[in-house]
């Protein structure tokens, strides 16, 4: 199985707002940059859906070790919080509807087909890859005429 590197972030200006997200793979020497924006939504969204496209642009099972500032993200997953939700028909402890369940019942497929481990990293402070991920997702998020979100709460 291939190891693959993957660090990722998601930019809101304004919250909600213009919105961008970005992702870099490394595998070995190779390394692939890309993101993405939408009008009218949120900073978490950018987040999982940089991990959704991050993850989706693999094209065979990898081991992937994925870092990221989100712990919104890496909580849902570590934390089971995800498995909590779908037993409870998407609804959180406090028997609310879990909020972006769209991009949550994307990612569960591709959390089964990758072996992801998830590491934080404090976001602003210097660490080169969230960094050019930061700078991506702003640069997308401050794009003219970006799609708009429509699944954005």
């Amino acid at each position: 199985m291939k190891q693959i590197q993957m660090f990722t972030d998601g930019s809101c200006l304004g919250n909600p707002g213009p919105g961008g997200w970005a992702a870099v793979l490394r595998y070995g020497d190779t390394q692939k940059e890309f993101g993405g924006g939408f009008s009218g939504t949120t900073n978490n969204r950018m987040e999982i859906l940089a991990v959704i496209e991050g993850l989706s642009a693999l094209k065979e099972p990898c081991s992937v070790a994925l870092y990221t500032d989100s712990q919104y993200v890496r909580n849902a997953v570590e934390k089971k919080w995800l498995d909590s939700w779908q037993v409870n028909g998407w609804k959180t402890a406090a028997k609310k509807p879990v909020k972006n369940k769209d991009l949550w019942t994307r990612l569960l497929p591709l959390l089964s087909k990758h072996s992801v481990r998830f590491h934080w990293v404090r976001g602003h402070s210097g660490h080169p890859e969230n960094e050019l991920c930061d700078t991506i997702a702003r640069d997308h998020a401050s794009r003219p005429g970006l799609p708009p979100d429509i699944q954005a709460e």
